[in-house]
């Protein structure tokens, strides 16, 4: 690991301290994706860089640490260039952190496991770019303790781009651009989406590891904000059960050494070089696996369902196909990239990421054939009954089964990582199989 020079991160801690900070929000992931950290002072920051922030290992979800000995701490390793003052939390500065025990990469720390990937990627000379774009509900609790969306008066049909939507929630919206503004974001746009109480902010693309940490950051931001507006800021890929759900789509494209893309052929089909195709096809091959890494919960296959929404509109990528600018396929191309449909706001980012690119590279590695463009409609074709491609794993134990039983991409992944990914999600299921819902017992209590 190539550490800060001591006059840079002294010079960086001078900087902090003269902006009015006196801590450090050193956060990380877990494998579950949620942001974790704790504060440090700013007097204790070079410790934090090149030592690390400890924390009880067993304590974080799905790291495999033991309870005692050396690799039972988590050290949580700051990134310098990754400091940066919050706009929300006054006196305190934001950073990443990179996951160790024993003076070791930790395996299953899922920031660790994208920079693995994008190793493999830099052996090439290629760098992979990603454009994320989170989709996210506002949502509050009623009288009676429900789940509802936080703008009572946002019940059009088909409430995509509305503007008085926007304007009612202008408070939330205007500080989140000031806020994502004073984080270094390059804001794009802003847009009420096809479900009532539903959005989506996008924000320039970045190098992937990047992207990824931008994404957390994000999503730290959102949080704060919609406190301090009263609401929740909701990750969750279903709310609604009658409205279309939340994606977390990737736009991903790949440059040689020399900048030149390496997936774009504007001769090529769909735009689509040789290896654009191939990567594309290895996403298609491996999508019942990366199901389980990218739409990683039990609400996940709510929104992976053909089914109809309220607005009459779904872009659910329930069928693995792909097609030019074709939003029914799981992947889209489009102006020479590829937008990989299948993640969730409740994926970790990072995983999602590392697991995409391993399972692009097997396409690469493996010359797989170009797919042949969809050129249909896919949910005309379901609702008329034609022919479909196959369509993905309907439920999260299904594709947790898939991952199981895909031993190319858990191990391009990391044997270690998936192990617990899997333990953790195995018991996610067998906690809702057990549970018995309103709609049972509305359907089956008093059958007879």
């Amino acid at each position: 690991m190539s550490l800060a020079p001591a006059a840079a991160l002294d010079e960086r801690i001078a900087s902090l301290r003269a902006a009015g900070v006196h801590s450090v929000l050193a956060t990380f992931t877990d494998l579950l994706g949620a942001p974790k950290g704790k504060l440090v002072p700013l007097e204790r920051l070079a410790t934090a860089v090149h030592s690390g922030a400890g924390f009880s290992g067993p304590s974080i979800a799905g790291t495999g640490l033991p309870r005692f000995g050396a690799r039972s701490e988590y050290m949580g390793r700051v990134v310098p260039e990754s400091l940066r003052p919050l706009p929300f939390m006054p006196g305190v500065a934001h950073a990443v952190c990179d996951g160790f025990a024993g003076d070791e990469p930790l395996e299953t720390c899922p920031r660790q496991l994208l920079r693995r990937q994008l190793a493999r990627l830099r052996q090439r000379g290629w760098t992979l770019w990603a454009g994320i774009e989170p989709e996210f509900f506002l949502l509050q609790r009623d009288r009676e303790g429900r789940w509802v969306v936080a703008d009572a008066e946002d019940r059009l049909a088909k409430p995509s781009y509305d503007l008085q939507g926007i304007a009612r929630n202008f408070g939330f919206l205007d500080n989140m651009r000031q806020t994502l503004a004073a984080l270094g974001f390059e804001l794009e746009q802003i847009d009420h989406e096809d479900a009532n109480g539903q959005y989506e902010i996008n924000y320039r693309h970045d190098e992937a590891l990047a992207a990824a940490d931008r994404y957390q950051l994000f999503k730290l931001a959102a949080q704060a904000v919609a406190r301090q507006h009263g609401v929740v800021f909701s990750t969750m890929p279903k709310p609604l059960a009658q409205a279309p759900g939340s994606g977390l789509h990737f736009h991903l494209s790949l440059t040689d050494a020399q900048g030149r893309a390496v997936m774009a052929d504007p001769a090529g089909v769909l735009g689509l070089s040789e290896a654009g195709h191939a990567f594309a096809a290895g996403l298609l091959h491996h999508a019942d696996a990366l199901a389980a890494l990218c739409a990683p919960t039990v609400n996940s296959y709510k929104r992976l369902a053909a089914s109809r929404s309220a607005s009459g509109t779904t872009w659910s990528p329930v069928w693995k196909a792909m097609g030019d600018n074709n939003r029914t396929c799981l992947v889209r191309a489009v102006a020479g990239r590829i937008e990989w449909r299948l993640p969730d706001p409740a994926c970790n980012v990072y995983v999602a990421l590392a697991a995409t690119l391993a399972a692009g590279l097997s396409g690469i590695d493996q010359a797989l054939p170009a797919v042949a463009p969809c050129e249909d409609d896919l949910y005309e074709r379901h609702a008329m009954g034609d022919a479909l491609p196959a369509r993905l794993p309907r439920d999260l134990l299904a594709a947790l089964d898939a991952l199981a039983q895909d031993t190319v991409l858990r191990e391009a992944v990391g044997l270690t990582f998936c192990a617990e990914f899997l333990a953790l999600k195995h018991g996610e299921w067998a906690s809702y199989s057990q549970q018995v819902s309103d709609w049972e017992l509305q359907r089956y209590a008093d059958a007879g």
